[in-house]
């Protein structure tokens, strides 16, 4: 059993550097946007209100999101750019907090958010294929296939949606300040974004539940195939 111990050895190492990685930076987002919600609060800044849970929001997206994939196609080897990119995104992330009070700012580092992310899922797409290859059985193929199919979902439709939603709302309120500021129109803006991150969570949280068997069964498949190895 020492090639199976080993190997099973390496990927529980791995997954537990990625979930104290996510779990760590999305403390200090979090930590980030406590800081910045209080003034909010504290002043009474109706208007800004929907931007705090606008970030709580995305913070629940982003964990949501990480973890799924640790479930699913975190495996040794470690992968160094993958977890670049996640650094990258939570330096922005923190960044995006900070302009709460800020709307123009706000939607403007929300578009190089998301467009980091939109890369990481592009960035990606390397370990899934690399999880097909790797394949132990009928499960794990039908697992890799949904998680390559929803990857595809996100990089040509949802994170694009996302992103142009945030660039067209910095352009318009960079362009007609008098009506989305003076007059509090970015109050719309960030509705929408709102409801868009709400319904995205919604989203990863039923995937999630409909990949949870599968996960089961694939982790199973390939703990079988490590033990054959052994014998063999």
């Amino acid at each position: 059993m020492k090639f199976s111990a080993a190997r099973s050895e390496l990927d529980s190492m791995v997954v537990e550097i990625e979930l104290t990685l996510v779990s760590i930076i999305q403390g200090v987002a979090l930590t980030i946007l406590i800081e910045n919600a209080h003034a909010v609060i504290a002043e009474r800044q109706l208007f800004f209100w929907l931007y705090v849970v606008a970030g709580l929001f995305i913070i629940f997206v982003f964990w949501s999101r990480a973890v799924l994939h640790i479930l699913t196609v975190i495996r040794w080897p470690l992968e160094f750019g993958h977890n670049f990119l996640y650094i990258a995104c939570a330096l922005v992330e923190a960044i995006l907090f900070a302009q709460i009070g800020k709307p123009a700012s706000w939607f403007g580092f929300g578009g190089v958010f998301i467009a980091i992310g939109w890369t990481l899922f592009v960035y990606d797409l390397r370990l899934i294929y690399a999880r097909m290859r790797d394949s132990a059985g009928e499960a794990s193929d039908r697992l890799s296939a949904r998680v390559r199919r929803d990857q595809w979902l996100n990089i040509a439709l949802l994170l694009p949606a996302i992103f142009f939603l945030n660039l067209v709302s910095a352009i318009l309120i960079r362009t007609w300040p008098e009506v989305f500021l003076a007059h509090n129109a970015h109050v719309w803006l960030i509705a929408a974004e709102l409801v868009a991150f709400a319904g995205y969570l919604v989203y990863v949280v039923r995937f999630y539940a409909s990949l949870a068997p599968l996960i089961a069964e694939a982790r199973h498949e390939w703990r079988g195939r490590l033990d054959d190895r052994d014998q063999s």
